[in-house]
């Protein structure tokens, strides 16, 4: 007897790394957050192994590499001054080179005319995630956006893609996450969904492989593909 194709109904969606190329900007608001406090630039590389658990931990996780290397920053830099500076330089910076990965529109819409409802799920604040969508011309896709501040936790924590799940009335069954970090795939593990990624995005340059998610897509065109495949073959 074959196994029969689950019929996937809802797909949310990491933002940063699995849909759209954020890393330029993220770091030139992090670098001129260092220099308004005397601390030289860092190299784009380095700030970009720091992406995925939002913007705050990104400059308390840099912060901290500083301030070993020079340990008398430590003593003349408050580090609320410098994330107060990161709010400030990134709500600047936020869209001016996110460029959304190749098929990624093309994606969400075909996912979208068939039915399957899409969440955003990131742990970017919201404000600064909304302005990505905007930019990027996403926004319109998608049934619901989940920042890292817009619930009491973020993930890989169980609650955010259960909330996601009774928000938008779908059996977690029937439900996937796609994001490119292991972040992501504990955050769907823990809630019971499928877990998925992409290998392109930002995962501290481990190769997401080590994770061991369920199903690794090539492309976002895959993902639309794979899912309406099941679904036809469920109604079949």
């Amino acid at each position: 007897m074959g196994i029969t194709p689950v019929s996937y109904d809802l797909i949310s969606f990491d933002l940063d790394g699995t849909l759209v190329d954020t890393a330029d900007e993220i770091a030139e608001a992090a670098n001129r957050a260092l220099n308004a406090h005397g601390i030289p630039r860092r190299p784009a590389s380095e700030i970009t192994n720091l992406i995925g658990a939002g913007t705050r931990e990104l400059m308390l996780k840099l912060l901290q590499g500083c301030f070993l290397e020079q340990p008398g920053l430590a003593g003349r830099v408050r580090a609320e001054d410098v994330l107060a500076s990161m709010d400030e330089h990134y709500a600047a910076t936020t869209g001016t080179s996110a460029t959304p990965y190749p098929g990624c529109r093309d994606t969400l819409a075909n996912l979208k005319i068939a039915g399957v409802r899409l969440a955003c799920v990131t742990n970017k604040e919201y404000r600064h995630a909304q302005r990505v969508l905007e930019v990027s011309g996403l926004d319109g896709f998608f049934d619901l956006l989940i920042g890292g501040d817009s619930l009491a936790e973020k993930k890989p924590h169980p609650s955010v893609l259960r909330h996601v799940a009774r928000t938008l009335g779908a059996d977690i069954a029937h439900m996937a996450h796609l994001g490119d970090s292991a972040t992501d795939v504990a955050a769907a593990r823990n809630a019971g969904v499928a877990a998925w990624v992409v290998p392109y995005g930002y995962n501290a340059g481990v190769p997401i492989t080590e994770a061991r998610p369920d199903h690794i897509f090539d492309s976002l065109p895959l993902v639309a593909e794979y899912v309406l495949s099941g679904r036809r073959l469920s109604a079949a």
